[in-house]
């Protein structure tokens, strides 16, 4: 088998040589910022240093530090480092001058995990003509320890990096074929709550022209910053470290501070002591959806869109016995009380539930569903389609057939289709290629791709779309079967009129 041809480009940050390989140009781990290492680390990303040599950017850098996830079992488990991850991958057709839409890809992981090298951008740079970007960012407390005020103050620094990301690719992308000035960024779970955040923040304006999120978008009561100062308060109590003492939290190996963690892994109630994005008096200082509604993102094509049965994927890793009735008002209480709804409303939105579900365990799922994910997607769709036309809205429905039906279209499912990376054949909790699965994807593919040409997703073989708005709620409903539905599941959207 012949080696492959390597290629180089020269970047405003030095040289490095990639590789071509299936009609694709691809660059691996090239860092964009200094190693947020020493003095730096809880710091705001430093642009990288110039190189003199040509940097080797065959193989993916490893991953930031972070838990372990139980995901790992099924995508495996990689290498980590903390002085040189934070790293761009770049997939491209050409590297002529031919400006190319870019795809900016955020991958998800509740801010605790995940990175970049797990997602293959071939599919649509050879479907689409178009220039695949991914990126690693810092996660868990390294990306969002959260000190509000005083010499130590830091926040968001994970969202910095990805701006910085950003920046560097309006820089350089030209050298690999794409069009710095339409650049689209899009992501899954967390990565669409990052972007949603980039909404926010006075640093991310005009570095992108368009933004697809799927299964993230934040309701107004996240992101509070009593959240984050108890999740810094327990992490340097566990490391038996002051409050105030970030010098020896810095002189720490990453190890060390992952083995602190333990208490903290992927915990997804609202409330719970995590590291997230936080407000704050400088890189964040709005809410994202207050932000959006005050015309911050007025400028952005918006399409956005969530998973029908998202929650039915926290079963794979927490399964529990199937709920009754009593199981069922509690824990929708838990919810409510979050929001400050009490049992009253808990029953009135059980009830709307139940017309369309068969049993307490698929009502908690909807509702859990609605509750974390479709109908803050919704409240963000309602501001940005008052001042943007391009705002549009989606919804996959299509079964998982896996174990019975049991994980229906849940958190995560549409990723496969979007990237086109559908297993051969049945995969654990994934479906495998099919006549329909294929189709199905071809269908989204084109859909992600026409949109980040033009800000309209569009295209000959689904259905036209029209734009999102309060009065019509125009959705397209990505199934076996792709169709348009006006507001779909409207009375179940409507009982969080006012409280959500």
């Amino acid at each position: 088998m012949s080696e492959p041809e390597k290629i180089i480009v020269e970047t405003k940050s030095g040289k490095i040589r990639g590789y071509s390989s299936r009609g694709i140009k691809i660059f691996k781990g090239i860092p964009y910022v200094e190693p947020p290492i020493g003095n730096l680390r809880f710091k705001p990303p430093v642009p990288i240093e110039p190189w003199d040599n040509i940097r080797d950017a065959t193989e993916f850098s490893p991953i930031v530090p972070q838990v372990s996830s139980p995901m790992d079992r099924i995508r495996g488990s990689f290498p980590q480092s903390e002085e040189d991850s934070l790293t761009l991958n770049i997939f491209t057709q050409s590297t002529n001058d031919e400006k190319r839409p870019v795809m900016f890809f955020i991958h998800g992981g509740a801010f605790s995990t995940g990175g970049s090298r797990n997602f293959d951008g071939s599919h649509f740079v050879l479907r689409g003509n178009v220039v695949f970007v991914s990126i690693n960012y810092r996660v868990g407390p390294f990306g969002f320890l959260f000190i509000p005020e005083g010499p130590n103050a830091t926040a968001n620094v994970g969202l910095l990096d990805t701006i910085a990301g950003l920046k560097w690719v309006q820089d350089n992308i030209s050298v690999f074929g794409g069009d710095p000035e339409n650049i689209t960024v899009f992501g899954v779970s967390a990565g669409a709550f990052l972007i949603a955040c980039l909404f926010a923040m006075p640093s991310s304006k005009g570095l992108f022209k368009r933004a697809i999120l799927e299964s993230g978008t934040p309701h107004k009561f996240t992101f509070q910053p009593s959240i984050g100062i108890k999740a810094y308060e327990k992490l340097m109590k566990k490391l038996g470290l002051e409050n105030g003492d970030i010098e020896s939290l810095r002189k720490l190996p990453y190890e060390s501070i992952i083995k602190g963690l333990d208490d903290f892994q992927l915990v997804r109630r609202l409330g719970a002591e995590r590291f997230l994005p936080m407000i704050d008096n400088n890189s964040m200082p709005q809410h994202p959806l207050e932000a959006v509604k005050n015309g911050a993102a007025q400028d952005i094509d918006l399409f956005i869109g969530t998973n029908l049965d998202e929650t039915k994927l926290w079963s794979v890793f927490a399964p529990e016995a199937p709920l009754g009735e009593e199981g069922l008002l509690k824990k929708v209480n838990n919810l409510m009380q979050k929001i400050n709804q009490d049992e009253t409303k808990s029953k009135e939105i059980i009830e709307i539930y139940r017309k369309s579900r068969n049993n307490p365990t698929d009502i908690f799922d909807a509702i859990n569903t609605d509750y974390s994910f479709r109908i803050p997607s919704i409240r963000l769709a309602e501001e940005q389609s008052r001042y943007q036309k391009n705002t549009y809205m989606y919804l996959f429905t299509w079964q998982n057939p896996i174990a019975g039906g049991k994980y229906g279209a849940m958190h995560g499912l549409e990723g496969l289709f979007v990237f086109g990376m559908l297993p051969d054949q049945n995969l654990g909790i994934f479906p495998g290629k099919s006549e329909e699965t294929l189709e199905l994807s071809d269908k989204m593919v084109d859909a992600w791709i026409a949109f980040a040409r033009s800000g309209n997703p569009n295209h000959e073989n689904i259905p036209e779309l029209p734009s999102y708005d309060k009065k019509n709620r125009a959705t397209i409903l990505f199934d076996n079967e792709v169709t348009i539905d006006r507001d779909p599941y409207g009375n179940e959207r409507e009982v969080w009129k006012g409280i959500l």
